[in-house]
């Protein structure tokens, strides 16, 4: 049995401010809707400074004091590869916010978020960032479907 995969590793990160979330409308027709800033991690880069170039390329703002607190994870139905989602938080962050190509980036109140469309299985990932209890969204395909757990 192989013990190695290829795998695609990306970043997320929930910057909160009190009870103040920012969020990123996502322009992309793959994946639309609001989601927090984040990204692809390049390949050589540490996983905490691919999360700070992310958020300050899609955000403007420069945080720090990042703390991992999940992942989301999925393999593609044929088995190429699997998906990796490390999903931060912190509420240290500095500059002017200011939007970017990938969307608008807007602060809005937690309990707001129900009131906006949100990027498919993002109520789920969201969970996974407020709840301590819980550190995986993860997704698996069988059956012809595909199923989504938190744990």
């Amino acid at each position: 049995m192989a013990r190695e995969e290829k795998c695609i590793l990306t970043n997320m990160c929930m910057v909160y401010d009190g009870n103040r979330i920012l969020v990123q409308d996502r322009m992309n027709p793959d994946w639309p809707g609001i989601t927090f800033p984040g990204g692809h991690v390049e390949p050589g880069e540490s996983f905490v400074d691919s999360v700070i170039r992310e958020v300050e390329e899609e955000t403007g703002l420069k945080i720090s004091n990042v703390q991992l607190c999940g992942i989301k994870q999925w393999t593609h139905r044929e088995g190429k590869y699997r998906y990796i989602v490390l999903f931060y938080k912190t509420d240290t962050y500095s500059g002017e916010l200011k939007s970017s190509d990938e969307g608008r980036v807007f602060w809005i109140e937690k309990e707001d978020l129900k009131n906006y469309v949100l990027a498919e299985g993002f109520e789920g990932m969201f969970e996974v960032f407020e709840n301590d209890k819980l550190s995986e969204n993860y997704h698996w395909f069988t059956n012809g479907e595909w199923n989504v757990e938190n744990k």
